[in-house]
């Protein structure tokens, strides 16, 4: 083994929404990599459509920045455990971890999961308390908060020593001594060749793990990967130890390495680095390696999917009428393209040739797919989400159990670990901050499906709750989902306002007047709790009689409006959304 002094690479870990994408940001501008002149939008790393709307990270992506002759490699990874495969996966390809924790709200949930991964990899993290210059900074106490985490993930001794930087990735400023001081970002540069190691590569034949696919019009799929050993040149030779088999047949057309957020053709691909390379054909946990090579690496391991809906094609009144894809064989091939990217994805044939069972991680790896397709022009139906139950040895029904943190206002707290515990959750940990309570419950996941709404509620908009996935248990019995009906359309043609008027203490509707509307569809949420049908289309006799209150004002209650992920909390066992 020998170690590659001028690379290292890092993986930036976080909760949601403690600055990754912005500290990166500034790393970029700061590094040089970009012109002064140069238009750069905000949060860079964020790609997608969706990541920019909803502020978050959902794939992890890598780039590079040169600091004093060194190449930094850094991978951005999400924040939520929804997307805990993507991270499984590039956690391959770091040798060290900077874990960003916010000097206000300290460690959270979803740094407990991905510092967990971290840990387990045996990478040493850097603590950047980030977010200094708040006015309610606690950063001794995050600090300790942030020590007693890695004693409870059992973190060796080395782990334990961490390195602290203070940082405002707003203002671009790091310092290691003065909690509120610095000008720029030199001391994490510093922190970061100084602590995290160079990587370790083997001597002899290239071998490579793809962690990530990309794809181009040009090249076809791109692949992304650390090379542990050898070095790789455009025109090699290469296989691919596939879970099949090896298949060979490919050459290395092309070598792109990622600078800032441009990718950069090289001629040499050295071990240690990471880089992008395209002409192979291969899925993520296959290994490329050269034609002499006859052992792969081990495939990645990712966590087991914990929730599963149906996706089948719409057969609503108004299919048809809004995209472009409505068969089930363009459904099933995209689902099937899908699983080749998204590791923690799973997708099964069902007797109905129409409908696939998919499982993920949670309703929000579900819904960032079902809107990524609904954009790309598919038409599609999902049925209620219902948790995956496994049998164990005894062949007695377990079901996952999460790890539930409420942050609520003091007294809201009575009404919420009453509605917790209906839900099956046990109380672990209840402590005081401020005039706030934290709390912890150990629930099962049905327990959480459709709660959020009824939790915002409850805590008038002021509570925080992050869950994560926690082990399997034993089936914990019958829990109530939901306890209030649905109002649903009787009739066929466009809402109008007249009807909604004297609709409105039946229930809260969601849609507007010229809604159009089929039979069957659900348009509100009823009072009580049955299901009733509501004629939304009458309007209102005209006569030349007039009569006492035929002038009176219609005044009509704003409908709700519903998320994607709201409906799916919303939807009953035998309702579909389209």
């Amino acid at each position: 083994m020998s170690t590659k002094e001028h690379i290292r690479n890092i993986a930036i870990i976080a909760h949601v929404d403690h600055g990754k994408t912005t500290l990166v940001d500034q790393l970029f501008r700061q590094s040089g990599t970009f012109r002064e002149n140069e238009q750069v939008v905000e949060r860079a790393m964020d790609s997608m459509d969706q990541e920019m709307e909803r502020g978050i990270t959902i794939t992890a992506k890598s780039t590079s920045v040169s600091y004093e002759g060194k190449t930094i490699n850094i991978i951005d990874t999400p924040g939520h455990a929804d997307f805990g495969g993507e991270v499984e996966r590039v956690l391959n390809m770091a040798d060290g971890v900077l874990l960003l924790v916010d000097s206000v709200e300290g460690t959270m949930p979803q740094t407990r999961y991905v510092l967990g991964k971290a840990l387990s990899h045996g990478l040493n993290p850097i603590v950047v308390v980030n977010k200094v210059d708040r006015a309610n900074a606690r950063v001794d106490e995050v600090i300790n908060m942030t020590f007693d985490l890695f004693v409870e993930l059992g973190a060796n001794d080395e782990q334990c020593d961490f390195p602290v930087v203070f940082a405002s990735a707003l203002e671009g400023r790091a310092s290691v001594t003065d909690q509120q001081g610095g000008t720029d970002l030199v001391p994490l540069f510093e922190t970061i060749v100084e602590k995290v190691p160079s990587p370790e590569v083997e001597e002899g034949e290239p071998r490579l793990m793809v962690t990530s696919l990309g794809y181009d019009d040009f090249l076809g799929v791109l692949i992304v990967g650390k090379l542990k050993s050898g070095s790789l040149k455009q025109g090699d030779d290469v296989k691919v130890f596939t879970q099949e088999g090896e298949k060979k047949g490919f050459r290395v057309t092309k070598i792109l390495k990622r600078i800032g957020l441009k990718d950069e053709e090289i001629e040499t691909f050295e071990s240690g680095d990471i880089a992008t390379i395209a002409g192979v054909k291969a899925t993520i946990g296959d290994t490329i390696s050269s034609l002499a090579v006859t052992e792969p690496f081990e495939r990645i391991e990712i966590d087991p999917p914990t929730l599963t809906m149906t996706f089948g094609i719409n057969d609503s009144p108004f299919a048809g009428q809004e995209g472009k894809f409505v068969t089930s064989r363009h459904l099933r091939e995209r689902l099937m393209k899908e699983i080749e990217y998204n590791v923690s994805l799973r997708v099964e044939d069902t007797e109905s040739p129409e409908r696939f069972k998919v499982s993920g991680r949670g309703e929000l790896h579900l819904s960032v797919l079902m809107e990524t397709m609904r954009r790309e022009g598919y038409e599609l139906q999902v049925s209620q989400p219902e948790v995956i139950l496994l049998r164990d040895d005894d062949d007695k029904v377990t079901e996952p159990i999460e790890q539930l943190f409420v942050e609520v206002p003091e007294d809201c707290s009575g009404t919420v670990i009453e509605s917790l515990s209906k839900r099956k959750g046990e109380m672990q940990n209840m402590t005081p901050v401020g005039d706030r309570v934290e709390i912890e419950f150990y629930i099962p996941s049905r327990g959480l499906l459709g709660y959020r709404g009824q939790f915002l509620t409850e805590t008038r908009g002021e509570g925080i709750m992050n869950s994560l996935f926690y082990k399997y248990d034993l089936h914990k019995g019958e829990i109530t989902r939901r306890s209030k009906g649905s109002l649903i359309s009787s009739v066929q043609g466009d809402a109008v306002a007249y009807a909604i008027f004297n609709l409105q203490p039946r229930g809260v509707f969601f849609i507007s007047p010229q809604t159009p509307c089929y039979e069957g569809m659900v348009v509100g949420e009823h009072a009580k709790e049955n299901d009733i049908e509501v004629n939304i289309t009458k309007g209102k006799k005209l006569s030349n009689v007039r009569s006492s209150g035929t002038d009176e004002a219609i005044r009509i209650t704003p409908p709700r409006q519903m998320t994607l992920e709201s409906i799916l909390e919303f939807m009953g066992s035998d309702e579909l959304m389209e």
